[in-house]
């Protein structure tokens, strides 16, 4: 597997790679409002985060445990004689998700300019994550009722449906990958939301933060909406953006149409529609929903694999848990970038976070 970095050297240059995009995701996204700024800048808890996700401890009690052991190389590592008290990293960590998801589309960018990436196709996906806790059925929810007995109930949770989970009580993350044939997959764009949030609501600001690169978007029906569709492909002044959505439709109704002769285009807008659905059946469409499938569905199982989370999420409450998720995602472009960087372009990277 190429060469192999020891323990201390590995992770002082994740680090190294790490701290200048969280310095640029503080820069672009500042803080607002009244109050004094803190001390302990806000992108050096956010790479504290980030080693404290890689070492995979899962509560945040584990996670600054294993921090203060090693305050002392830390601190050193980042350059800094301050270090957060345990109030202050329990607090800070549930506002760091913010900074992670900027964090995200910097490194999806530079990946983009070093060449690792070629983001000409990209595959947008959601993926639910069951929460931890008992269940709380939808019928108690509605009445905001916990039953007696019953203890832990994580009360952030939403219900979601996916083909490929099923129901599910939890959160979900949504990653925007890299598609091009030949190419690493690679995270360009990520939020994490409760299980029951819309594709077509959380896809819908990506748009705008899609690679100057990309021409082809692929998605699977959850995402199917002309809004969603016109925003990729037209300009606001109607001019065509020179990019394709692929998407099947998503059937509406439950009558069979196939049978039915072709519907002539009623105005603008359906016409776009029908246009969008005779691109999706050719050959070159079909090749790249094609490559969906050998993307970001793959990605999200390696994902949730890496990190241990395909039984369960690590926290409760909504913004921990964006937090640790996008972390996590910004902590695998990372070691994506690192494992290119040995020469090991195979993207396997399980053998670095399993050094550190």
């Amino acid at each position: 597997m190429g060469k192999r970095a020891t323990v201390g050297t590995c992770l002082a240059s994740l680090v190294k790679m790490a701290v200048p995009l969280c310095q640029q995701a503080e820069r672009a996204c500042p803080r607002t409002g009244l109050g004094r700024r803190p001390e302990i800048a806000d992108w050096i808890l956010a790479v504290l985060i980030m080693i404290a996700v890689l070492k995979r401890k899962k509560s945040k009690s584990a996670q600054y445990r294993f921090l203060d052991e090693h305050r002392r190389e830390l601190a050193e590592l980042l350059g800094t004689d301050q270090f957060p008290a345990r109030s202050t990293y329990f607090d800070r960590y549930r506002r760091a998700h913010r900074l992670f998801q900027c964090a995200i589309q910097l490194q999806g960018q530079k990946a983009i300019a070093e060449g690792i990436v070629d983001a000409s196709d990209v595959a947008a996906d959601k993926s639910l994550i069951a929460a931890r806790g008992p269940l709380w059925h939808q019928s108690d929810r509605k009445k905001n009722r916990i039953p007696k007995g019953l203890r832990g109930v994580d009360r952030d949770t939403a219900w979601g449906c996916s083909k490929h989970d099923g129901w599910v009580q939890g959160y979900s993350f949504e990653v925007v990958v890299s598609a091009t044939k030949n190419s690493p997959v690679f995270p360009l764009l990520a939020s994490a939301d409760t299980a029951s949030a819309k594709e077509t609501t959380t896809f819908d600001p990506k748009i705008d933060d899609l690679p100057e690169a990309t021409k082809n978007v692929a998605a699977d029906s959850g995402y199917d909406s002309n809004h969603i569709a016109e925003r990729i492909e037209y300009s606001a002044e109607g001019k065509r953006t020179g990019r394709r959505f692929v998407c099947p439709e998503n059937k509406r109704g439950s009558k069979d149409k196939s049978g039915r002769k072709p519907v002539p285009p009623r105005d603008e807008s359906h016409r776009r529609r029908l246009a969008r659905r005779q691109f999706y059946r050719s050959r070159r469409g079909k090749a790249i929903y094609r490559r969906r499938s050998q993307t970001v569905e793959p990605f999200n199982e390696w994902f949730k694999a890496l990190f241990e989370l395909e039984d369960r999420v690590w926290h409760r409450g909504l913004e921990n848990n964006q937090t640790q998720l996008l972390a996590a995602l910004f902590a695998y472009g990372i070691l994506v970038r690192y494992n290119h960087r040995r020469g090991n372009e195979n993207g396997q990277i399980r053998w670095i976070i399993d050094t550190l």
